[in-house]
């Protein structure tokens, strides 16, 4: 049997199924796990280029954006500092409300 077939039997038998959404906890690990392997695997786009290829920042990438200094330092994950991480990770309903923060949208969304 194919992998399509599959997941299409697969998907139609849990239709009935109640759904069930993920805590924005375990969402927001998930999140920062990838884009920790993401920057392992070599150097992330920098800011101003994600920012000029129609992408979201949130309002300390955007700062840091604009800031003068190099892709090296715009290319670094300005998440791995913010204090959204840190609450994002560890409850479940954080007060996070910067727009583009992808920890907002999995705790507001």
């Amino acid at each position: 049997m194919d992998t399509n077939r599959l997941l299409e039997r697969l998907a139609a038998e849990d239709v009935d199924a109640p759904f069930e959404r993920a805590p924005a906890r375990l969402k927001s690990r998930i999140y920062s796990a990838l884009v920790n392997r993401l920057a392992e695997t070599g150097q992330l786009q920098s800011l101003p280029a994600t920012k000029a290829s129609g992408g979201q920042l949130c309002v300390f990438e955007h700062t840091l954006a604009i800031v003068p200094c190099s892709d090296a330092v715009t290319s670094k994950n300005p998440c791995r500092v913010c204090h959204a991480r840190v609450l994002g990770e560890r409850l479940e309903w954080a007060p996070i409300f910067w727009p583009a923060c992808p920890y907002s949208k999995f705790h507001n969304g």
